[in-house]
């Protein structure tokens, strides 16, 4: 069996108990960062090994995990935060298992994407999940492919990147309403609200800090 476990992004208490019991359960976890996640398994006391799995490895340790999980090894995956797979490693294991007929089961939990659009004030009926832009090649045609689009826009974005990827979007969408939501469930959350040229001049300013754990809501055109 292979279990997909999302973890907390940022308060230790956002896992479910179902999640607890998988990850005390299996026979090995798979940690995008072993470092990170030792925090979080010494905090709810689970003492299952842990190996390295991440995005430097994953095409090396790919068969070798495979056939163990042939073999009747139950392994849970994890990431640093959220849930594997998803702007994380974890597709090209999720997909292997798949073709040799291993079962798959994604638990539900903690997610930066939903909260941030609920809480945004930005119509959340429909919304386009693009998640982090290309750092250079290629960013420019997933901006204009997300020109085309008529519902809310979300992205993730590094805090070293937040003011680039705010003045291009004002550049290809224009000065729409956006949020900027930064450090969900941790001490410093904010919700940034206000026009695209706003929201730029706060970071400009320091009064928007670019630190954190980013995700920006822009609204539809």
């Amino acid at each position: 069996m292979l279990y997909l476990v999302p973890t907390p992004i940022g308060n230790l208490e956002d896992i479910t108990f179902r999640s607890i019991r998988v990850l005390s359960e299996v026979d090995v976890i798979l940690a995008e960062d072993t470092r990170t996640s030792s925090v979080l398994l010494k905090h709810h006391q689970i003492d299952t090994p842990m190996r390295a799995y991440h995005a430097h490895n994953e095409h090396r340790v790919l068969d070798p995990l495979i056939d163990q999980l042939m073999t009747g090894v139950d392994i849970a995956l994890i990431s640093d935060a959220v849930t594997p797979a998803i702007s994380d490693p974890g597709f090209l294991l999720v997909r292997e298992a798949v073709k040799n007929d291993i079962q798959v089961i994604c638990l539900p939990g903690p997610t930066a994407l939903i909260p941030a659009v609920a809480a945004s004030g930005i119509p959340c009926d429909t919304f386009h999940y693009e998640g982090f832009l290309p750092h250079k090649k290629g960013r420019q045609t997933r901006w204009k492919y997300l020109q085309t689009l008529k519902s809310t826009i979300v992205l993730y974005e590094s805090p070293y990147r937040l003011e680039k990827c705010l003045i291009q979007a004002l550049e290809f969408l224009g000065d729409r309403q956006a949020v900027v939501c930064r450090e969900l469930s941790k001490i410093h959350e904010e919700y940034a609200r206000g026009s695209i040229t706003t929201l730029i001049e706060k970071v400009q300013s320091n009064t928007l800090k670019a630190k954190g754990e980013i995700v920006i809501v822009i609204a539809a055109e």
